[in-house]
């Protein structure tokens, strides 16, 4: 679960630089495919913090 919060985290990140035009032409590729996430790129960084609250609550150790 840790690796799903991780790759939500980069996820976000891209998503963010993406919204903001700052990945060049890749910017309008990636906003064409997420454009809500791009306007909204903290949607994908609240799952992102579900993600490890939910890998840390099923971790046994």
């Amino acid at each position: 679960m840790y690796f799903a919060a991780v790759v939500l985290l980069i996820l976000s990140a891209v998503l963010y630089a993406a919204g903001q035009h700052q990945i060049g032409s890749y910017s309008a590729d990636v906003c064409r495919y997420g454009g809500m996430f791009c306007d909204n790129p903290v949607y994908v960084l609240t799952g992102a913090g579900l993600a490890a609250v939910w890998g840390k609550f099923v971790s046994i150790r």
